[in-house]
C-alpha cells in the first residue's frame, strides 16, 4: 500500500519499523497487553489455518479499535468523521503470524494532527510492523488512480472502526472507479503480474520459492480478485481456493518456524514446515506447494486470455456493456464459449475449430464416442500455435473414455504430433495436466508430477524437465529416422524418477510397458528401452573416459547398434542436457558428445541398416503383390489407363469403439513420368493427409512396367471423399485436364492465414551407397504439410529422373521419406547428379 508522506513533527510514513520509533506523546498510557492475547492464540491447540488468521485479524481489529476510541479521549470513542480502515491482505482477513498490517486512517474534514499518533504509536511500541496512511475519500481516490498498487489495496478496504458510512464511501468509490477503469487498468495489472514473473520466478519449479511473489504465488490470487471485481471476467474456481489456503498454510508455518515476516520458503526451514503442517517430508511439501501454484498460475492464464477476448471485442464492436458474463460460464454443444453475435470458426482437425484464437471443439464433435479426441484437439491446438479453451478441456475431461489398449495408431501420431510443435506444446499440454488428462493417458506419469530435484544443476521438476526435453528434441527432428521415437524417448527419459533405485533401469522398465500400450511394435519398443536406460551413457562415457582408447568407441557401440540408434541416443542426450540447465551443457561438452558419436558412427558405418522389404519397398525378398494387386496391375497394363481401389480401415485393428479413419488406396499405372508428384495433388486436393505410401515396379504381363503405388491416407477433418469422385479426378490429373498445381495453388491463396509454429528446416540428403547397389537413395525429412509430397514429386519430375521405388512416412507432423532414384536407363545416379537433385528438392520446400 502507498502510504502519504506526515508531516516532520510525526515519523515518516512506511512499511518500515522503526528500531528506536520518537517518544510517544504524554498523556497515552499505551495499549493494552496486546501481544499476550496475540501469543495465546498462537498457541492455542488447533486453531490453524483459516480459522486462526480470521481470529488473529478480529483480535488486532478489537486492539485497533480500542486504540482509535482511546485516541478520541476524553470522550474514550473515536472521534466523529474518523474511520479505520483494514486494507491489502488485513484488509481481506488473511493475517499471518508476521504479516504487516495495512492501515488507512480516513477522515472527511479538519482532523487533529496528534490523533494519528495516539494510534500509530502503540502499534510500533507493540512491534508490530505497520503500513499506514491518512486521507480523505477524495485523496485516497486520487492516489488509487496513480498508483496501482495502492488501488488494489483499497479494493479490500475493511472496516474497523469508526465512521462505518465513511468506510462504505471508500469501497463504493473505489469499486466504481475500478471498474470504470477496467479497461485501461486490466492491461496494466497484466504487465505488472508479468514483471514480478520475470523478477520471481515461477513458484511450481523453484526448488526455495517465494510463496507471495512468484508466478503462482499469493499475488496472483489476489490480482484474480481484482479482475473478477471489474464484472469483465472471473477465474476458474474449481481447486482455486483450496490452492490459495495451501499456499497461506505454508506462509503461516513458515512464519512461525522462522519467527520472521519472510515468504521464501529457503531450503533450511522446509524440514521443519512440513513437520509443522504435519507432512510426510520436505518432498511432500513442495509437491503440495507446487501442485498449488500450478492451479493458481493455469487459473491467471485462462483469466487473462478471457480478458484479452473481452477487450479485443469491446475495441473491434464498439461500446458494449461493462458487465459482461466470462465465457466459459457457458457453452455451446462444442465445449466453446457462448459469444455474442456472429462466430467465426476455422476447422483444425477432425472435431477441432478454432475460435477466438483457442482450439474449440466443433458443434458435430462427440467426445463420449472419441477417445482420441483429446489427443487430437491438443495436437490441432500446439500446431496452429493455440491453446486449448478451458471449456473443452473440461468437456474432454468429463465426457472422454480411456483410450483402448493398446493405443489406436491415431492416438500415438497425435500424440506425436503434440511433442513436436516445440515451445507450442506447453500451454496445451499444462491445459490437459490441468484437468488430469496427463495421467489418464499416461498413469506413470503421477509418480513424477511435480516431484522437485533437490540438485542446482536442475530447473525444472521431474515432470516438466520430460516436457522441457521434448520440447528441445522436437528441434532435432531432422537429425534422425525416426522422431517419433526421439520425442517420445524425450517424453519418458526420467520417468524411472518416481520409483525406488536407478532411475534410467526403472525406467527401462516402466518404458517397455508404457510403449507397448502406446501401440509401438516390438523394434520400437526396443529401441525406446535402449535409449531411457542408457539416456546418460554418451554422456557421461564422453566426460569421463580418454577419447583415443578403443574401448571407449566400444562403450558405445556395445549399447546402439546401429546408426539410427545412434543418431537417437545422440540427440536425446543433447535435448535432456540443454533442458536441465545452463550448467549441465556447455561447448566442451557438446564437442566430447559430438566427438564421441562421430567416432561410433564410423564404427557402424558398416552397419548401415538394409532396405527393409515392407518399409523400402526394395526388390530382394520384397513380398509378393496380393492378388489384388495383380488384378490393377493387369487391368492397368491392358488399358493403358489407371486402375485403383479404395478400402476403408478402422484404426487400432478393429478394436471395440474405433471408427473409419483412413483409407488405404491402391493405384496401379503403366509407368510415366511425373505419377507420383500427380498422384499426391489429388490426394491433397481432397485434403486427405499422406500417412504412409509405397511405391514399386510389376510386370504383369509381359508390355512394360506398371507402377503399383499403395497409400495410406486419412482424412485431415475426418469426412472421406466419395470414391467415384477420387476416381475421376485422378483419371482427369493423367490425362492432363486437371491442374493440379494450379487448383492448390489458387485454394492455399483463398485460405486464410492461419498462426503458425516455428519448425526445423528441411532437410534433404543422398544417403550413403550401401543403402542401395542399384539406385540412389534420397532421404527427405520435414514438417508434414499439405501438398508436401506434390512438392517433392514435381521436383524430382523436373529433374528427370524416375523414382523406381519409394517410402513415405508421415511420423507425428514429421514426413520421413525416402526414394530410390535412377537416371533414365535404371542406373544409380552419380554422386554431382544425385547433389543436384538434392538442392531442387530443398528448392522446392522452400
Amino acid at each position: 500500500m502507498t502510504t502519504q508522506p506526515d508531516p516532520p513533527s510525526r515519523p515518516a510514513a512506511g512499511p518500515a519499523t522503526p528500531a528506536t520509533p520518537p517518544v510517544r506523546p504524554s498523556g497515552d498510557d499505551g495499549p493494552p497487553d496486546h501481544g499476550a492475547a496475540r501469543a495465546r492464540l498462537l498457541d492455542t491447540p488447533g486453531l490453524v489455518g483459516t480459522a486462526r488468521r480470521t481470529a488473529l485479524a478480529a483480535l488486532t481489529d478489537e486492539w485497533l479499535a480500542g486504540l482509535l476510541a482511546a485516541a478520541g479521549a476524553p470522550a474514550g470513542v473515536a472521534p466523529a468523521g474518523v474511520a479505520l480502515v483494514a486494507v491489502g491482505g488485513y484488509g481481506r482477513g488473511e493475517l499471518s503470524p508476521r504479516s504487516d498490517l495495512d492501515v488507512l486512517l480516513l477522515h472527511d474534514g479538519p482532523l487533529d494532527p496528534e490523533l494519528p499518533e495516539r494510534v500509530w504509536y502503540p502499534v510500533w511500541d507493540a512491534g508490530a510492523s505497520l503500513d499506514h496512511s491518512v486521507r480523505t475519500l477524495a485523496e485516497a481516490r486520487t492516489v488509487a488512480a496513480d498508483d496501482l498498487k495502492a488501488q488494489l489495496g483499497l479494493l479490500d478496504a475493511r472496516h474497523i472502526a469508526g465512521d462505518r458510512e465513511l468506510t462504505a464511501g471508500l469501497r463504493s468509490a473505489v469499486l466504481a472507479d475500478w471498474r470504470a477503469g477496467a479497461p485501461n487498468r486490466l492491461p496494466e495489472l497484466r504487465e505488472l503480474c508479468r514483471e514480478r514473473a520475470e523478477r520471481h520466478g515461477e513458484l511450481s519449479f523453484l526448488l526455495e520459492p517465494d510463496l507471495k511473489e512468484a508466478r503462482g504465488g499469493l499475488r496472483d490470487v489476489v490480482a484474480l480478485n481484482a479482475i473478477a471485481a471489474t464484472w469483465l471476467a472471473d477465474a476458474p474456481r474449481d481447486g482455486l481456493d483450496a490452492a490459495a489456503l495451501r499456499l497461506a498454510d505454508v506462509r503461516d508455518a513458515l512464519h512461525l518456524v522462522t519467527g520472521r515476516a519472510t515468504e521464501r520458503l529457503s531450503l533450511q526451514d522446509q524440514d521443519q514446515v512440513a513437520e509443522r503442517l504435519g507432512v510426510l517430508d520436505a518432498d511432500t511439501l513442495l509437491r503440495q506447494v507446487y501442485e498449488a501454484a500450478r492451479t493458481i498460475a493455469y487459473a491467471s492464464d485462462v483469466t487473462w486470455r478471457a480478458v484479452d477476448r473481452v477487450l479485443a471485442a469491446r475495441t473491434t464492436r464498439g461500446r458494449r456493456s461493462s458487465r459482461l458474463s466470462f465465457p466459459f460460464t457457458g457453452t455451446g454443444r462444442g465445449g466453446g464459449a457462448v459469444a455474442r453475435g456472429a462466430v467465426q470458426r476455422r476447422p483444425l482437425a477432425e472435431g477441432v475449430v478454432e475460435q477466438d484464437g483457442e482450439a474449440v471443439l466443433a458443434q458435430g464433435a462427440r467426445p463420449a464416442a472419441d477417445p482420441v479426441l483429446p489427443l487430437r484437439a491438443a495436437a490441432a491446438a500446439a500446431q496452429n500455435g493455440l491453446t486449448i479453451s478451458y471449456a473443452t478441456v473440461r468437456r474432454l475431461a468429463a465426457e472422454c473414455r480411456p483410450l483402448p489398449v493398446p493405443w489406436p495408431d491415431e492416438a500415438r501420431e497425435q500424440l506425436v504430433t503434440l511433442l513436436g510443435a516445440g515451445e507450442a506444446c506447453l500451454p496445451v499440454w499444462e491445459a490437459l495436466e490441468a484437468e488430469g488428462l496427463i495421467t489418464r493417458l499416461l498413469p506413470d506419469w503421477e509418480r513424477v508430477r511435480c516431484r522437485p530435484q533437490r540438485n542446482a544443476v536442475h530447473r525444472w521438476t521431474v515432470d516438466r524437465h520430460l516436457v522441457e526435453t521434448a520440447v528441445r528434441a522436437a528441434a532435432m527432428t531432422r537429425r534422425v529416422a525416426r522422431p517419433d521415437l526421439l520425442l517420445v524417448a524425450a517424453l519418458l527419459h526420467d520417468i524411472g524418477k518416481g520409483w525406488p533405485g536407478d532411475h534410467s533401469e526403472a525406467g527401462e522398465v516402466i518404458v517397455r510397458d508404457v510403449a507397448a500400450r502406446m501401440g509401438f511394435d516390438h523394434e520400437s519398443v526396443e529401441t525406446l528401452a535402449v535409449l531411457v536406460r542408457h539416456h546418460l551413457t554418451l554422456v557421461e562415457t564422453a566426460t569421463r573416459r580418454d577419447p583415443d582408447d578403443p574401448a571407449t568407441v566400444e562403450a558405445i557401440t556395445k549399447v546402439v547398434a546401429t546408426l539410427p540408434q545412434l543418431e537417437l541416443l545422440h540427440a536425446l542426450t543433447e535435448a535432456d542436457a540443454t533442458a536441465t540447465g545452463p550448467a549441465a551443457w556447455s561447448r566442451w561438452r557438446a564437442s566430447l558428445v559430438e566427438g564421441l558419436a562421430a567416432r561410433a558412427a564410423d564404427r557402424l558405418a558398416g552397419a548401415y541398416p538394409s532396405p527393409d522389404p515392407g518399409r523400402w519397398g526394395s526388390h530382394a525378398g520384397e513380398a509378393a503383390p496380393t492378388a489384388e494387386q495383380e488384378r490393377l496391375a493387369v487391368e492397368a497394363a491392358r488399358t493403358g489407363g489407371p486402375a485403383l481401389s479404395l478400402l476403408a480401415q478402422a484404426d487400432g485393428d478393429d478394436q471395440p469403439g474405433t471408427e473409419p479413419m483412413g483409407v488405404r488406396l491402391t493405384l496401379a499405372v503403366p509407368d510415366r513420368p511425373g505419377l507420383l508428384g500427380t498422384v499426391a495433388g489429388v490426394l491433397a486436393l481432397h485434403r486427405l493427409t499422406v500417412r504412409s505410401a509405397g511405391l514399386r515396379e510389376l510386370d504383369p504381363i509381359g508390355a512394360g512396367p506398371v507402377l503399383l503405388l499403395s497409400w495410406t491416407v486419412a482424412a485431415e477433418f475426418g469426412e472421406l471423399p466419395e470414391a467415384a469422385r477420387l476416381r475421376a479426378d485422378l483419371r482427369r490429373a493423367l490425362d492432363g485436364s486437371l491442374d493440379v498445381s494450379r487448383r492448390l495453388a489458387e485454394r492455399d491463396a483463398a485460405a486464410p492465414r492461419r498462426r503458425g509454429i516455428p519448425t526445423p528446416p528441411p532437410v534433404v540428403a543422398v544417403a550413403p551407397e550401401v543403402a542401395s547397389a542399384t539406385a540412389t537413395v534420397l532421404e527427405v525429412r520435414a514438417h508434414d504439410a499439405p501438398g508436401l509430397l506434390h512438392r517433392i514429386g514435381r521436383a524430382l519430375d523436373a529433374a528427370g529422373v524416375r523414382v523406381r521405388t519409394a517410402h513415405v512416412s508421415t511420423l507425428g507432423a514429421e514426413a520421413v521419406d525416402s526414394f530410390y532414384l535412377t537416371d533414365q536407363a535404371g542406373r544409380p545416379l552419380s554422386g554431382r547428379r544425385a547433389g543436384e537433385v538434392a538442392q531442387a528438392v530443398r528448392a522446392a520446400l522452400g
